[in-house]
């Protein structure tokens, strides 16, 4: 028999709103212990007006609620409040047209500066535009309903709504092929490598200009942060080196180096007993190549790891396509790349990176004091020793135990 009583709104003057004296006289006369829903559901959507004067950080904690918008809050958080911590390494993938964007200057550099990144895997594309800003020349907001034929006619390079001047390549391409037909330049190298070397012109270049903080290349190598790319060949720097192999220079990039480096940083990070964390910003090549490090520890070396920890990437790619660039963490779990453990400390922001990385860049540095500087440039000789001496006890193992070597 239900206990409930109800009594009935009164008339007259409160006509119209008699539920105000609705009561519920429940079992026990007493307030239900627990809601029915409160065992499904995360924190109460309750949000205070937006002011304008909120920081970022604020405006992403009290607004970002739901949608889209909760991933990014998450991405946010998880990026300063677990991938930041002291004892975690983290590396930074980067695709997409964002330095011509103004990116570079406004996130990557702070980012750097603070410690908050501390190796790059990025297009070269990326890093060549980079550089127009650090040799000063200019690039300017355009339309992206501009008629390309007639900006071809005019000299007028396009990126969706950036405008540049076609000089603005010719001369970055004069640049590039300068400084790499010098001595230092003419050898086999890895593309962290080349890209320091060539970090120290463009910061000299900004250094006679005037200019400050105006190149992420040139900054990566003031903090000795090792910055390499996926496809050497694959971007106007490779297309300059590529002309001077054919001269008869002695320059080469050395992917394979690449390879064993970028493994070592991820390995050295987990024998210090360290986290390894990633923050993806598009997809493609530099994705796969910064989550690579993982399968070739385990799969192709036999070392035992057990993936990256943090994983939190901004993309606009679907998943259900088969690309890499929209393949989620849970899949990457499957080829070892993500920690199975550390699944619930991944993230995936379906947004477009020149709206979420300033954002996740003003949140870090509002939540978060500068980390210490790991310089991991200047380490890379001994983390090789240390990725080799690894390998070479599987090597070792494998042989007492007669296990056939991988190509064997």
């Amino acid at each position: 028999m239900r206990s409930e009583s109800v009594s009935r709104p009164r008339t007259g003057s409160n006509r119209g709103c008699g539920f105000i004296s609705l009561g519920y006289k429940l079992r026990g006369n007493a307030m239900p212990k627990k809601s029915r829903i409160a065992r499904f559901t995360g924190a109460r959507i309750d949000p205070k007006p937006v002011r304008g004067n909120m920081t970022a950080a604020e405006l992403i904690d009290n607004a970002f609620l739901a949608y889209n918008g909760r991933r990014l809050r998450e991405a946010c958080q998880l990026f300063a409040e677990k991938m930041l911590e002291p004892g975690v390494l983290v590396g930074m993938s980067i695709t997409g047209a964002l330095t011509p964007a103004g990116l570079g200057m406004s996130c990557l550099i702070p980012l750097l500066e603070n410690g908050f990144v501390d190796w790059i895997v990025s297009t070269g594309a990326n890093l060549y535009h980079d550089t127009h800003f650090g040799i000063g020349l200019k690039m300017y907001e355009g339309s992206a309903q501009a008629d390309d034929v007639k900006l071809r006619g005019a000299g007028v390079v396009r990126i969706y709504d950036i405008f540049f001047d076609y000089d603005v390549l010719l001369s970055t391409d004069e640049f590039f092929r300068k400084i790499s037909g010098a001595a230092e330049f003419q050898r086999s190298m890895s593309s962290a490598e080349y890209h320091y070397l060539a970090g120290r012109y463009v910061a000299e270049r900004e250094r006679v200009l005037g200019l400050r903080r105006k190149s992420m290349l040139a900054a990566a190598h003031r903090l000795a942060v090792p910055v390499y790319t996926s496809s050497p060949g694959d971007s106007s720097i490779g297309l300059n080196l590529a002309l001077l192999e054919m001269e008869g220079h002695g320059i080469r990039l050395d992917p394979l180096a690449d390879v064993n480096e970028t493994t070592a940083i991820v390995h050295a990070a987990k024998q210090q007993g360290h986290k390894s964390a990633v923050l993806i910003l598009g997809g493609g090549s530099p994705k796969n190549f910064i989550l690579q490090t993982e399968p070739q520890l385990q799969e192709i070396m036999g070392v035992y790891d057990t993936g990256h920890d943090y994983y939190l990437q901004i993309t606009d790619a679907r998943p259900d396509t088969g690309g890499l660039s929209g393949a989620t963490p849970a899949e990457a779990v499957s080829w070892g790349k993500v920690n199975p453990k550390r699944l619930p400390d991944s993230v995936v922001c379906y947004v477009d990176s020149t709206i979420a990385l300033p954002l996740i860049t003003a949140y870090a540095l509002a939540k978060r004091k500068p980390r210490k500087l790991r310089r991991l440039y200047h380490q890379r000789a001994d983390m090789m020793r240390g990725l080799i001496a690894a390998y070479e006890k599987v090597r070792h193992r494998r042989v007492r135990d007669r296990v056939p070597l991988p190509g064997r």
